[in-house]
């Protein structure tokens, strides 16, 4: 049997409803899932009218969802959110990020409960949730917390190049009170398990510094030495093949990539910067160490192209085949 993808709308405002209505459009991803987007059928129909697109899918109320037993011909769950007929593309808006809460919030409890395989989310914007009041920096963090997750991560992962953050949102000064050896084994142990699953072999990591030229033995920072090093040879004793700590200036040049099955960054722009250079159209967002599969587009909600129809679905196409590859039994 294909698998049940519930996929999350994401924020209202931003190209997430474009690329989700392309999604269910499309014969490939129809072939390969039944998707399920978790949505405003209002929204969605204002969006199908402004770009061209088909807004026609069999559609099922929350409460009749709830209810229901079989799922087979729902295509969009409504949410009916009261206000949706008044929300506007590229805006930054307190409903929409309650809205794009609710989305996600349901598609965990119905992973959780077995009514999905899995879920692909599209892009939220954080300041939408902040204004909203709920107080997540991203999709891991609220991944993390409404599964009870206590070791997570986040791994970018394509053909080019696969990525594991030991931190993401934070600002730059926090970082490095946040490196612990335990954290960076965590995300080098996850990210390991994850790689073998995806590319069928052990794999092979390089661990980033977090300073220039990895600290060149102290000069220029200790966290290399106090942390990431312990960190590596207790990666090395669990089996897995961990090179580094490297300079990160010189870490994904392409002799370094063509060796390397996955890259174990301390930041989200050491790792994010080099990722979208060379995979920002297929790359995939996955969350590691959770009880269900997630997997997300590598990109935000754009909202200066939203509702404009030219968004590329290539992506969130690439989340759903991905999602698809991860959940049991395929």
């Amino acid at each position: 049997m294909k698998p049940r993808l519930a996929i999350t709308m994401g924020d209202p405002s931003g190209v997430g409803p474009e690329l989700c209505l392309r999604a269910l459009a499309d014969s490939e991803i129809l072939d390969c899932c039944e998707p399920v987007l978790l949505g405003d059928a209002a929204l969605l129909r204002r969006v199908a009218n402004a770009t061209g697109l088909s807004g026609d899918f069999p559609t099922r109320t929350l409460e009749q969802w709830h209810a229901s037993t079989e799922a087979a011909s729902t295509v969009i769950v409504d949410f009916g959110t009261p206000s949706a007929e008044s929300w506007e593309p590229g805006r930054v808006h307190s409903p929409c990020g309650q809205a794009s809460f609710d989305y996600i919030r349901e598609a965990i409890d119905g992973c959780l409960k077995g009514r999905f395989d899995g879920m692909v989310t599209a892009p939220l914007n954080k300041e939408s949730l902040h204004r909203a009041g709920i107080d997540y920096p991203g999709h891991t963090e609220i991944l993390a917390a409404l599964t009870n997750s206590k070791r997570t991560c986040m791994l970018q992962t394509s053909e080019e190049i696969s990525i594991g953050f030991v931190t993401t949102h934070c600002g730059y000064a926090e970082v490095p009170s946040k490196l612990t050896v335990d954290r960076i084994v965590e995300t080098g142990e996850l990210t390991a398990d994850a790689l073998r699953r995806i590319q069928g072999r052990e794999p092979r990591l390089v661990v980033c510094g977090l300073n220039p030229h990895a600290g060149e033995h102290g000069l220029f920072g200790n966290e290399e030495a106090v942390c990431i090093e312990p960190a590596i040879a207790r990666l090395r004793g669990a089996g897995i093949a961990a090179e580094g700590p490297f300079p990160p200036d010189t870490a994904f040049l392409p002799a370094t990539r063509a060796q390397t099955d996955g890259y174990i960054c301390m930041y989200h722009d050491q790792g994010h910067i080099p990722f979208k250079m060379l995979a920002f159209e297929c790359g995939v967002n996955v969350t590691l160490g959770l009880p269900i599969v997630r997997t997300s587009v590598d990109h935000g909600t754009a909202f200066d192209i939203a509702w404009q129809g030219i968004a590329d679905p290539s992506s969130l196409f690439h989340a759903i085949r991905m999602a698809v590859r991860l959940c049991p039994g395929q």
